[in-house]
């Protein structure tokens, strides 16, 4: 079972290891960061947690039984109870189940700790584990769209109200 922590200020260098450690495995199901991303990661991290306190986003990483981090679960653009959903796992890490129990678990945080009846999600066509861990997760496809022009697939999950029984 993972377990997800709030993003810190101390994550820094984990996380930072952790994207280059994977960079090569996330680009070949969504578009590359950017050399930037890895030059500039220090005030990308702050700017990240300036977010969070603000409550605008929730930033999360993932560790495994072991304790190491191999992965994030993040709810961005938090309006009118709504959010939206991004995850990555570890190479190393995927195919454990992982991705769905950390996805499941920001799920019930996003209802009891931030207040969200709503949640939408977006992946690759050509990501069908990405698909298969929002569907296991009770999202349903809405539409599909170019993403760096590549297609993709929108998903929602309420998370709340009468319409999260159907």
């Amino acid at each position: 079972m993972p377990v997800l922590e709030p993003l810190r200020p101390d994550h820094a260098e984990a996380l930072l290891a952790f994207e280059r450690a994977n960079r090569a495995y996330f680009a070949r199901s969504i578009p590359d960061r950017g050399d930037a991303y890895f030059a500039e990661f220090a005030e990308r991290h702050a700017a990240l947690l300036a977010e969070q306190a603000e409550g605008v986003c929730r930033f999360h990483i993932v560790r495994d039984a072991a304790g190491h981090l191999v992965g994030r679960v993040n709810l961005v653009d938090l309006a009118d109870g709504s959010a939206e959903l991004g995850y990555r796992i570890a190479e190393s890490a995927a195919g454990r189940g992982l991705a769905t129990a950390a996805v499941a678990e920001v799920c019930r945080l996003a209802v009891t700790a931030y207040g969200l009846r709503a949640l939408t999600a977006m992946t690759t066509v050509d990501n069908p584990a990405s698909r298969a861990v929002l569907l296991r997760n009770g999202f349903k496809c809405r539409y599909e769209f170019l993403f760096d022009d590549r297609p993709a697939l929108a998903y929602r999950r309420v998370l709340a109200g009468p319409a999260a029984q159907a």
